[in-house]
């Protein structure tokens, strides 16, 4: 019946993106003159609809639970403002179109030449035929290792003073709502992006599964990032991130500090589950709701930019400050 219900659904987001694609993208393509171009514009048509999808669950579900319980009175709507900004770049396709013409068809060409070399292709559903090729058993599989990859990922920003230079733009926002999880350096989202392209090719994730995995991924970290009072009880913040555990990995001292005042490192940096935080010793499930924010900035007053491109830019003068803090 779980099978039943994945085919549907991969069914009707066809349906919906083959009829949005002939009917709105391919009249625009040719008065465009870029008829050429089809195949890279229906993979983009996929990654708009879930785009379109994902953003009406927020104001239809998520949204509401921010104003049944919300943790703090919204005191800056300025800086949400500019969070929805990064929000619409990201999930109606801008930044994916132009990484596929860039970073993306570099990484493509690299794995052409590889496997014309003799690179063995790895798919990770072929390992028990029958098992781990059921369309859910595969995708559990697949959102189990890109789980614990973004671990890896979150653990490296707040590890390595250039990274985190680029990283605590995300921290720097005061006011955590919702639309808070695209909230970062376009160079960091670069270089999570390149990551999660090479180990999609490595382990044989397929184009729909990729865009599945992602898009579970997302969702669950708006609702994380939300200005909602929730945990899910002590079991269930041992089985799922849960917006209080994840609030805690945005709290001032706490989730980007390690061994004291202004030292790397944090808590909580999962992102689906907190299974690895438990297992490399990072979890924290303490009964806390702490304000959010970066020491320096809210002890010293540290400018991170008000505008999009003022946080940009000032996130690009500390990645090449020398020591990565500047």
């Amino acid at each position: 019946m779980f099978t039943s219900l994945i085919e549907w659904l991969t069914d009707a987001f066809a349906g919906m993106q083959t009829l949005l694609f002939e009917s709105l993208i391919v009249p625009m393509a040719f008065a465009m003159g870029a008829g050429n171009l089809l195949d890279v514009a229906f993979e983009g048509t996929g990654w708009l609809l879930v785009g379109i999808l994902q953003i009406v669950l927020l104001i239809v579900v998520i949204f509401p639970l921010e104003k049944w319980r919300p943790v703090e009175p919204v005191t800056e709507p300025s800086a949400i403002k500019v969070d929805v900004i990064y929000t619409l770049i990201h999930r109606l396709g801008l930044f994916s179109l132009v990484m596929f013409f860039t970073f993306d068809n570099v990484v493509e060409t690299a794995f052409g030449v590889l496997r014309a070399q003799g690179f063995p292709t790895f798919n990770i559903d072929a390992l028990w035929p029958g098992v781990t090729d059921i369309a859910w058993v595969s995708f559990l599989i697949y959102l189990i290792v890109f789980d614990f990859v973004h671990y890896l990922i979150h653990r490296g920003q707040h590890q390595f003073n250039r990274w985190w230079a680029l990283h605590s733009l995300h921290h720097s926002q005061r006011q955590m709502t919702l639309w808070t999880d695209n909230r970062n350096h376009l160079l960091d989202d670069v270089m999570t992006a390149l990551v999660l392209t090479v180990v999609a090719k490595l382990i044989g994730v397929g184009p729909g599964q990729f865009v599945a995995l992602v898009a579970l991924s997302q969702l669950s970290e708006n609702f994380q990032h939300a200005n909602f009072r929730c945990s899910f009880g002590w079991l269930g913040d041992r089985l799922l991130v849960s917006p209080r555990f994840h609030r805690l990995h945005h709290a001032i001292g706490i989730g980007h500090e390690s061994a004291g005042r202004k030292t790397l490192g944090g808590h909580n940096f999962g992102v689906l589950f907190p299974w690895w935080d438990m297992l490399f010793k990072t979890a924290d499930f303490s009964n806390r709701y702490d304000p959010t924010g970066v020491r320096d900035q809210v002890e010293e007053g540290r400018d991170y930019g008000q505008g999009f491109w003022a946080q940009q830019k000032l996130g690009f003068k500390r990645f090449l400050a020398k020591d990565g803090v500047s």
